[in-house]
């Protein structure tokens, strides 16, 4: 009997209390049919722990005992009052509120000298939650694809169900040694059946595990779920297993499938970068085209007040050589500023084009005597053109200043010599491209060196107008910026691929040839068909209309000095009056750009009156939006007094 008057069952409390269950004691005095228990057990049959101290009748072990259970505990333990030694028994009881729980009694019987029983002394312990975890294990297991198991700790074997074995391509046996089931596991030191210390006890049995099943070598993957019961210093596993093999894989295809969008929404976003970067590219193109065709419009209008001037001032002067030189060299100074004024133009898409079908390998051909030419020996010029290329729609003579352009930049990045290659080829081009090209047909013409290329920031800067790398004096930093605009109004792009040490590429996308790209140049506008009926032979009354003062005085100056009879307006409105009072006009000679009334507008108004006037629309500009059926003859600006003369036997024949 212990200090507190209670007998030792011979188990001490730790190793009888199982997981989270309590555990009472009783010791059951047959002599004088008393029961004495400890509070713990009071509190599992729901009793008053002073009254129980004091001693129970025996029949309080029944009261709360399941009815269904009741008659099979009075027979054992009226078997431990008839003389049997050891007592272990799971019932049931019902607390007061109407719960049942089970219980595990554990005991023993103390016997005389005549071997009669004399004290009857145990355990009570609270078994409730292992009860309930095996029910749910035979549930799982009666469902069918579960396998079950059961091990204790110190032991070699497992207790396993015959789906257990099956999950894990094992024999079927009630027991199976643990080595032999962790051996299938795949991965360092991962155990189906974890055989750890009492102080390394796993907080949970959730886990997923990677196999090699044993009957065929297959990989599978098997997840273990279950609950740790501790028992004193040990445990006890009580778990089911099941195969995930097809959820692992569908996670697996998911994760590929989450890894492919994430790297489609990072190529979009690569993408809508670059589409940004190319928009605000082309704004920022756009701006200083704006801009630079509108310097390049006055420019004109300049240096055709300083041509104008100059032609006639030389047939005014003496032959003295000295004079004479230096009006040369004014005209040629200013003829050089016309140029690079073209080259403006060109940038901003405001040059004068003339779209007409072309083969680029028979233009390749044409050029390639000046192309030698301008490269000189040490360089070889390569083509590669397929036989069915596209024929294009584009102005010849800007192409092939674009070329030649292209070429030169690819022999200076060479100053050793070296191949350039010139290719071509057809391309279909989608809608959203990077290089804002509309959906359609286009022949990409490329220009390859194998020079010393360019880093990222010289390259995003190099169709800028005015950049270049070259030495003060070898260029104008407008050349690659004259290609672009090119490029850009007859509808196509140009493109640049360069890296250091790579050489350079640069690619001209021109539309492929439709029979709605072709403009059929104006009747007569070859002087080689102007017929021998031309007004030309006599002078010609002329309204001349212009809103700057010294381009006009000038153009008028011209014309007289042709012999012809001039009206000068400084406007549209003041050209419709002079028209119709005078009446006897035979060519209109017209600036396009004036404020108020256009050009375009005052050509239109005076057709209106008089459909077969003569008219030559004189402008820098090559985007004038005049209507084809009337027959315009153009005249670039600036212009001099022999390229005056010829348009005015153009129009007139």
């Amino acid at each position: 009997m212990t200090a507190d008057g209670i007998v030792d069952a011979g188990l001490s409390r730790p190793e009888a209390e199982f997981a989270t269950g309590a555990s009472g004691s009783w010791d059951w005095d047959i002599l004088r049919d008393r029961l004495h228990v400890d509070v713990h057990f009071a509190e599992l049959y729901g009793l008053d722990p002073e009254t129980a101290i004091g001693g129970l009748p025996p029949s309080t072990f029944f009261s709360a005992i399941h009815p269904e259970d009741r008659a099979r505990m009075r027979i054992a333990v009226a078997g431990m009052l008839g003389g049997a030694e050891l007592f272990s028994k799971e019932f049931r009881i019902v607390c007061a509120d109407g719960g049942v729980l089970w219980m595990h009694g554990r005991g023993h019987s103390l016997l005389d000298g005549d071997d009669r029983p004399v004290r009857f002394t145990g355990l009570l312990v609270d078994v409730t939650e292992r009860k309930r975890t095996e029910e749910r294990l035979r549930i799982a297991q009666a469902a069918g694809g579960i396998g079950t198991f059961e091990y204790t700790d110190g032991f070699a074997t497992a207790a396993v169900s015959d789906e257990f074995c099956r999950l894990l391509g094992l024999y079927p046996a009630p027991t199976l040694p643990v080595r032999t089931i962790n051996n299938i596991v795949v991965g360092g030191d991962a155990q189906l059946i974890p055989q750890l210390p009492g102080n390394r006890i796993p907080e949970t049995l959730d886990g997923d595990f990677a196999i090699v099943r044993s009957d065929n070598g297959r990989h599978r993957w098997i997840a273990r779920r279950g609950e740790i019961v501790r028992e004193g210093s040990g445990y006890r596993l009580v778990g089911v297993i099941y195969d995930i093999t097809a959820a692992r894989e569908q996670e697996e295809q998911l994760r590929v499938l989450n890894d492919t969008l994430e790297m489609r929404v990072e190529q979009e976003v690569a993408e809508r970068q670059l589409v940004e970067d190319a928009l605000r590219q082309a704004q920022k193109m756009e701006a200083i085209g704006q801009l630079t065709g509108g310097v390049a419009h006055d420019f004109n209008n300049l240096l055709m007040a300083i041509l104008s001037s100059l032609e006639l001032l030389r047939k005014r002067v003496s032959t003295e050589p000295d004079l004479v030189r230096l009006l040369d060299n004014s005209v040629e100074a200013a003829e050089r500023g016309a140029s690079l004024t073209q080259r403006m133009l060109a940038f901003a898409r405001r040059q004068d084009l003339t779209t007409e079908r072309v083969a680029i390998p028979r233009l390749v051909a044409g050029m390639m005597d000046l192309l030698r030419r301008s490269l000189g020996p040490s360089f070889a010029i390569e083509t590669d053109f397929p036989v069915d290329l596209w024929p294009i729609a584009a102005d010849a003579n800007q192409l092939e200043m674009a070329l030649l352009n292209l070429a030169v930049n690819a022999r200076d990045a060479m100053p050793d010599g070296g191949v350039i290659t010139v290719a071509a080829a057809g391309s279909d081009v989608a809608p959203g491209n990077v290089l804002q090209l509309a959906p359609g047909r286009y022949v990409r013409l490329s220009i390859s060196d194998r020079g010393s290329g360019m880093d990222a920031e010289t390259l995003a800067r190099a169709i800028d107008p005015f950049f270049t790398t070259k030495d003060v004096g070898k260029g104008t930093g407008l050349g690659l910026s004259m290609v672009h605009g090119f490029a850009h109004q007859i509808g196509g792009a140009f493109q640049l691929e360069s890296a250091p040490d790579r050489g350079t590429s640069a690619h001209i996308w021109l539309p492929a040839i439709r029979p709605e790209d072709l403009v059929e140049a104006p009747v007569g506008s070859d002087p080689a068909q102007v017929s021998s009926g031309s007004k030309a032979g006599r002078p010609l009354t002329i309204l001349v209309v212009d809103d700057d003062a010294i381009i006009l005085m000038n153009t008028a100056a011209l014309l007289e000095d042709l012999g012809h009879r001039v009206y000068e307006a400084g406007s549209g409105a003041e050209a419709i009056e002079l028209f119709r009072t005078c009446g006897d006009v035979d060519l209109l000679i017209t600036d396009q750009a004036m404020p108020a009334m256009t050009g375009s507008e005052l050509i239109a108004a005076l057709r209106a009156e008089r459909a077969d006037l003569p008219i030559i629309l004189a402008t820098g500009y090559g985007e004038a939006p005049t209507d084809a059926k009337l027959a315009i003859h153009r005249l670039g600006k600036p212009f001099g007094q022999a390229e005056l003369e010829r348009a005015i036997i153009t129009a007139t024949a």
